[in-house]
């Protein structure tokens, strides 16, 4: 996270060339793909050291946001890119895809598929995912 923060200060200050190395950097050494313009919120930690995930440029991550291996946050066939919350947890392999909506303090389970809009303090597993526990 710290590369990242450091490619986001080099973009915000519109230092050039900078960004776009440090952003293959992070996709060679790491197979993370965290493009440049992307989004995080603070306290956003990728386990694994991020470790095969990838990130559409203009999904919105909000803070202390965990995410583990192999996840996608991405669009999906034009329908816009996924907003997550605050306090999110997002197991390894999910997918979170389209314009969708991720609530505050969401856990979202290995492997699932997240195709629609999910409420705040909720939990939520399977292809497709769907809300199995409200807290």
């Amino acid at each position: 996270m710290r590369i990242f923060r450091l490619m986001e200060f080099c973009y915000e200050k519109k230092i050039p060339l900078i960004p776009g190395l440090i952003m293959r950097y992070i996709r060679i050494i790491y197979s993370c793909d965290l493009p440049v313009g992307l989004r995080l919120g603070k306290g956003v930690i990728l386990k694994h050291n991020g470790l095969g995930v990838v990130i559409h440029p203009k999904a919105i991550v909000g803070e202390n946001t965990q995410i583990y291996q192999n996840v996608s946050i991405a669009g999906r066939n034009n329908r816009g890119t996924p907003v997550i919350g605050n306090n999110v947890f997002i197991g390894a392999g999910a997918c979170v895809l389209g314009g969708i909506k991720i609530g505050n303090n969401v856990s979202i389970g290995a492997n699932a598929v997240v195709l629609d809009d999910i409420p705040d303090n909720s939990v939520v597993v399977g292809i497709p995912g769907k809300v199995v526990k409200t807290i």
